[in-house]
């Protein structure tokens, strides 16, 4: 695998999702927290939650996305959703200092059908809670991370990916928008993927 996983515990550099998964563990064994907290982050399909979903199934641990936190997209402009500004990241520090506390956290299910919220689920860890994400580094979130992590793919790989999402129909895009969307990035100088 061409994916990399830059840790920021002595700035770890490792490639590869066992590598990753590897040294996040390492890591981890020194925290005295019960519930200790990972940040993932990286571009669009980098590889952000298939890391989290196995490093939380190796750890027995949960994972949070930050995509739950997401706007309502019926209220925006385009490029405004992908504005963390936009996302409820108050909402998800208060979750994560809840889930870290008490082992458990009502927090917002999220539609990528519709582009909203769709009520609320009650999530349960006893071991380390991941949170992935585009905005799961945020300025107001990495304080509370024992780990913090970044995730990166080649582009290519990358839009593969999110081509392969959307075909799926995971997303509720679908090709020819992510494409659309994809080319305004660029245009706009910012190469999120």
């Amino acid at each position: 695998m061409d994916d990399a996983a830059h840790a920021d515990h002595d700035a770890v550099t490792v490639q590869g999702l066992d590598g990753a998964c590897d040294a996040i563990v390492g890591m981890l064994a020194v925290s005295s927290k019960a519930r200790p907290l990972v940040g993932i982050t990286g571009p669009v399909a980098s590889g952000k939650s298939t890391l989290a979903d196995r490093l939380a199934r190796r750890l027995g641990g949960l994972v949070l996305s930050t995509d739950r936190y997401l706007p309502d997209y019926s209220t925006l402009e385009d490029h405004q959703r992908d504005e963390p500004e936009f996302s409820d990241l108050a909402r998800l520090s208060d979750d994560l200092a809840m889930l870290r506390a008490t082992g458990q956290a009502s927090v917002p299910v999220w539609s990528f059908h519709e582009h909203r919220r769709q009520g609320e689920e009650t999530v349960r860890s006893e071991g380390p809670v991941v949170c992935e994400g585009l905005f799961a580094l945020h300025d107001s979130l990495t304080s509370s991370y024992e780990v913090r992590v970044f995730v990166e793919a080649p582009t290519s790989t990358r839009w593969a990916r999110w081509e392969a999402i959307e075909r799926a129909g995971l997303r509720g895009w679908g090709v020819e928008r992510a494409r659309e969307a994809r080319e305004r990035r660029l245009r706009d100088g910012f190469e999120v993927l």
